[in-house]
C-alpha cells in the first residue's frame, strides 16, 4: 500500500473518530432537603409517608392524570408547620427527552399548588424549564380544579417542548395522586 493511501485512510479514520458524540448536560441543581426549604421555608419538619393504592385508586389516578411519561422514583413527605399540617411534598421524576428530570412539588393541606423546583437536569437542550417564571405558573393552582395542560394551561418553551410536556404531565400525576389518594386522609386528620 503507497504512503499516501495510509494517510488517507489514517486521515479518514481520524475524521470519524472526530465526530462529536451529543452533549449531556447532566447538573444536580437541588438536593432533596434543599428543595424541602425551597418549598416548604416555614415547615418545622417533613416525615416520610409511604403510600399505597389500591386497585382502584390507581385507576383513578391514571383517568384523572392522562398520558404519562415514564417515570422514575417518587417520594412523598408529609410536611409540618408551627400551626399543625401544611401539606405533602413530592420528589419525583419523570423522562425529559431521553433521561430523567428530577423534581419537587408541594401542595398545601387543601390542594394549592407550589411552585416546583428542578433538582437535576440531565438532558442537552430544554434546560430552560428551571426558569423561575415558567415554575410559577403551577403556583397557586388548586389541585382538583385545573387541568394542568401544556400549551394551554401551562407555556410553552421552544426548544424545550418535551421537557415542559413531560414536567407538566407529571405535577398533573401528583395533583391527581393528591386528589384521590392523600385528600381524603388530610381531612380526616384536621
Amino acid at each position: 500500500m503507497s504512503a499516501r493511501r495510509v494517510r488517507v485512510l489514517a486521515g479518514g479514520c481520524a475524521a470519524l473518530c472526530a465526530v462529536q458524540a451529543p452533549i449531556v448536560v447532566a447538573a444536580q441543581y437541588l438536593s432533596v432537603e434543599q428543595a424541602q426549604r425551597a418549598i416548604f421555608p416555614e415547615a418545622l419538619r417533613f416525615e416520610p409517608l409511604t403510600l399505597r393504592l389500591s386497585v382502584s385508586q390507581r385507576q383513578a389516578v391514571e383517568q384523572l392524570a392522562g398520558v404519562q411519561p415514564p417515570r422514575g422514583r417518587l417520594q412523598i413527605w408529609r410536611v409540618f408547620g408551627a400551626g399543625g399540617a401544611l401539606g405533602y411534598f413530592f420528589s419525583d421524576e419523570v423522562v425529559g427527552k431521553e433521561d430523567f428530570i428530577d423534581y419537587a412539588l408541594g401542595l398545601d393541606e387543601d390542594g394549592t399548588l407550589r411552585a416546583p423546583e428542578v433538582m437535576a437536569y440531565r438532558e442537552s437542550h430544554g434546560g430552560e424549564i428551571r426558569n423561575a417564571n415558567w415554575l410559577r405558573q403551577f403556583a397557586k393552582r388548586r389541585a382538583p380544579t385545573t387541568k394542568l395542560q401544556a400549551g394551554i394551561d401551562i407555556k410553552n418553551i421552544a426548544g424545550a417542548t418535551l421537557s415542559c410536556e413531560h414536567l407538566t404531565a407529571g405535577i398533573r400525576y401528583l395533583a391527581a395522586l393528591w386528589q384521590i389518594a392523600l385528600q381524603a386522609s388530610a381531612q380526616a386528620a384536621s
